[in-house]
């Protein structure tokens, strides 16, 4: 019998996604790869492997709800797989602001990996990071933990304004627009440090004023009163025809005592990197240029990293390796980018992104 086509709805409906859209969990761990000169052929089998790896562990405790995210950047895809490349995988974008920057660092690959219990992290990433001996060298490598009521270091509730159910769905997964890669995701990183004395030595009244919300009950202040520059104001995304865009963060604290390093690991989840993007853009650029996120004077993006999220049905039968590809005589991408090495924004700040307009909640 023949095939018969489907339409992109139809596979988006199809496709296994990897399980983003678990619920924030009470541990985490996020590491952060470079692949090695001649590494690809192993990290192409440990990808192909992780949903194995993962069950295996979480057979062992079922009651700890064990996930693990894997991601793709832009520099590593055409040394991983031949064929397409997403359509909007590009390396993370550097931002210049006055006086603040979002810093572009090295990373080809991404684990995210969560569960109720860090042991079960701990053995999911040791077994990964293993592997990958020889092959992959971690850059940045993060061990995060719930903080009471969902709360970040600096005392504030986090991802309040997360979408849920549908509208966590959609603000998530990539469809019609790429049908090639329907299902998938994309994920910005970055590592924010927080100078908590600088933080502690100001008001919780002019905390507030910062973030955008009461500090006790997390109640957002009314527009009236909340100031243009606060985090809420900067971060709240309108389109043109008054429709919110809305990424998923799983954002987790994270802090070592002895060497003086806390913050917020920051997770953010899209189909489209754009509209995280421009709120990165708001934020250190300013909105209008110069009105720049205050919390940046608090806390300081120190990494940044932008990775595709493919399916789980992709990891699992991934396309062959550009070398075997080539070999066997399978058609390869004629249209890659060479963008191996972390590039930064134009110089007039601008991010391409075209369309979407920001107005304060």
């Amino acid at each position: 019998m023949a095939n018969v086509a489907q339409s992109p709805e139809a596979v988006v409906d199809q496709a296994v996604a990897q399980p983003v859209l678990t619920p924030l969990t009470a541990s985490a761990v996020i590491v952060v790869l470079t692949i090695d000169d001649g590494g690809e052929p192993v990290v192409h089998d440990l990808l192909t492997d992780l949903s194995g790896l993962a069950r295996t562990v979480s057979f062992r405790s079922p009651e700890g709800g064990l996930a693990v995210v894997a991601g793709v950047g832009s520099g590593a895809w055409d040394r991983l797989f031949s064929g397409p490349r997403p359509a909007e995988l590009h390396p993370f974008r550097a931002l210049e602001g006055d006086p603040h920057r979002a810093v572009a660092t090295p990373g080809d690959l991404v684990f995210h990996i969560r569960s109720a219990a860090m042991g079960l992290c701990w053995e999911l990433a040791s077994l990964v990071v293993g592997r990958l001996a020889g092959a992959a060298t971690i850059v940045d490598e993060i061990h995060g933990f719930r903080y009471f009521d969902e709360r970040d270091l600096l005392g504030f509730v986090d991802g309040t304004e997360n979408p849920t159910g549908k509208a966590a769905e959609i603000a998530v997964t990539i469809g019609a627009e790429d049908p090639a890669f329907a299902g998938g995701t994309y994920v910005i990183v970055q590592k924010y440090l927080h100078d908590m004395t600088a933080w502690h030595a100001v008001s919780v009244e002019e905390q507030e004023g910062v973030i955008g919300r009461a500090k006790l009950s997390n109640v957002e202040m009314d527009d009236d009163v909340k100031p243009s520059n606060s985090h809420v104001a900067l971060n709240t995304i309108i389109d043109p025809d008054g429709t919110q865009r809305q990424i998923l963060r799983e954002n987790m604290p994270f802090g070592s005592l002895g060497a003086r390093e806390f913050g917020t690991y920051f997770i953010g989840y899209a189909a489209t990197p754009s509209v995280t993007e421009l709120m990165l853009q708001r934020m250190f650029l300013g909105d209008p240029p110069g009105n720049y996120d205050r919390i940046l004077d608090f806390s300081t993006a120190v990494t940044g990293g932008l990775f595709f999220v493919p399916t789980a049905d992709f990891l699992d039968d991934p396309p062959a390796l550009p070398e075997e590809a080539d070999e066997a005589g399978s058609p390869g991408n004629d249209d890659v980018s060479e963008d191996r090495n972390v590039q930064a924004a134009p110089g007039d700040g601008s991010l391409g992104i075209g369309g979407l307009t920001g107005v304060p909640a």
